[in-house]
């Protein structure tokens, strides 16, 4: 990568920005109605719109309509075969409807085969008009329906989501040797990333800050918190964008959790609060660590369901790859406040900050469905509350300089150590059951059992090298 590469970033940006600007929609669309997207396809002359969900395991799903079918695809919907969604239904229940969800609407902003294009979520229905119960947004929001309950109006997400950039689709190879917070001349994904953060705030979604990582090659953008569901569409949408905008510019984006084995995985911590209205429901100021009862119920409720909701949150064999002690992973089930070695984290209150008090979830991966891993958080911390959990004591010590006797002392457990671990902390969990459903449950076992015995039959180079020799 060289000053060739920089003059092409940014003349590509420079025709983002202008194409951005022409089409209103620098700071992204705020559509709220049918009529609002209808009027604004026919101003700008849009030529496709893409109507965007999830299967199961998290694989961004689209289909491109014209504008002449907008108007029916508004009020109708648009049919499509569900047996060939991974997770959906079997093929005699097959019909399914996607409804695209006119405030959703944003530009793409670049052109796609030489059409101008926007994208929509669609929420997944039956012929009959139910929501469908296996779509995982569908599967979020009927579990953010629970705060109610809790006399609770909003659940703020925060991710963290780390990624590579390589030279090649199909081989590790770093384009830096940069480390954390490393700048120019070095860090040459600076310039990628300044142009995936215009890319994201074109698209209406706020970013906060964006860095180089740890690892070569390894980089962060971090997204303004959101309410929970919008979070899931905009992490998509981040995901997305990364790795096109990289593809466009002969780079390959990855999210893979673990794609250099000597080097930090990535991970995507996840920051978490609750509230009423305005209110931060987790902050007490009367509280020596200023959490509330609810807080730290929640806590209790995540570390005792860590384990299962691991098959949403890090549902790879290549994510476990990653949960290994000496590489900034969490592994060990315990809480704290600085002490980045634990699962939970609970960072420190600041005064006049509030509203910033949260909860820190250090173990998933950006490789998760974000619907699925999100309503799993919210379940097990749920849980905690209403069955009134008590939480343990927090740890200051570093977990990885822990011995195991240590550990087993205070109580301290394990993460699963592989995904067929992870199948078997989940498959019989009444809270996942509770959560994501039977239906969905019961596929992600099967297909993560299937994945994991495909990857025991492999023989790696390593293997040949440790053991031809026996």
């Amino acid at each position: 990568m060289n000053g060739d590469f920089r003059k092409q970033i940014e003349e590509y940006r420079t025709e983002m920005k202008n194409y951005v600007k022409e089409n209103d929609a620098t700071n992204g669309l705020n559509l709220k109605s049918k009529e609002e997207v209808k009027e604004y396809v026919k101003k700008h002359e849009i030529d496709s719109i893409r109507v965007w969900f999830t299967d199961t395991i998290g694989f961004l799903k689209s289909f491109s309509i014209t504008s002449n079918e907008l108007d029916n695809a508004l009020n109708e919907g648009m049919g499509f075969d569900g047996s060939s969604i991974e997770g959906y239904s079997r093929i005699q229940e097959s019909d399914m409807i996607a409804m695209p969800i006119p405030k959703t609407t944003q530009l793409i902003p670049f052109k796609i085969g030489g059409s101008k294009a926007i994208r929509m979520f669609a929420k997944v229905q039956t012929p009959e008009g139910e929501l469908y119960p296996r779509d995982p947004r569908n599967i979020l929001k009927q579990n953010l329906e629970k705060l109610k309950k809790h006399d609770l109006t909003t659940m703020y997400v925060g991710p963290e989501a780390e990624f590579f950039y390589f030279k090649e689709n199909n081989s590790p190879q770093v384009i830096d040797e940069a480390g954390y917070f490393d700048l120019n001349p070095t860090d040459v994904g600076d310039s990628l990333r300044e142009l995936t953060v215009f890319a994201l705030q074109s698209m209406g979604i706020e970013v906060e800050y964006h860095h180089h990582e740890v690892a070569p090659s390894q980089h962060e953008i971090d997204l303004k918190y959101k309410e929970a569901l919008r979070m899931a569409d905009n992490l998509l949408t981040y995901k997305w964008l990364v790795k096109e905008i990289a593809r466009q510019n002969g780079v390959h984006a990855t999210f893979m959790p673990k794609p250099l084995a000597k080097e930090n995985g990535s991970g995507m911590h996840v920051h978490l609060s609750l509230f009423k209205d305005k209110e931060n429901k987790f902050y007490n100021h009367e509280d020596e660590k200023h959490l509330s009862e609810l807080a730290k119920k929640f806590i209790a409720g995540t570390l005792k369901h860590a384990s299962e909701m691991c098959l949403t949150t890090n549902q790879w064999t290549n994510s476990y790859k990653r949960l290994i002690p000496g590489f900034e992973a969490p592994v060990y089930i315990a809480w704290a406040e600085r002490n980045r070695s634990a699962l939970v984290r609970v960072p420190v209150y600041k005064p006049g900050k509030e509203d910033a008090t949260r909860i820190e979830l250090r173990f998933p991966d950006a490789a998760c469905n974000p619907y699925l891993a999100f309503a799993a958080m919210l379940g097990a911390g749920l849980e905690g509350v209403e069955k009134n959990y008590e939480l343990p004591n927090s740890i200051s010590a570093d977990l990885y300089k822990m011995s195991l006797e240590q550990r087993e002392e205070l109580g301290i457990k394990q993460l699963p150590h592989d995904l067929y671990d992870a199948v078997m902390s989940a498959k019989d969990s009444e809270l996942m059951k509770k959560v994501i459903g039977n239906g969905t449950l019961n596929h992600l076992v099967r297909t993560k059992l299937e994945e994991h015995f495909s990857h025991k039959l492999d023989i790696t180079k390593k293997e040949l090298r440790d053991y031809l020799k026996l």
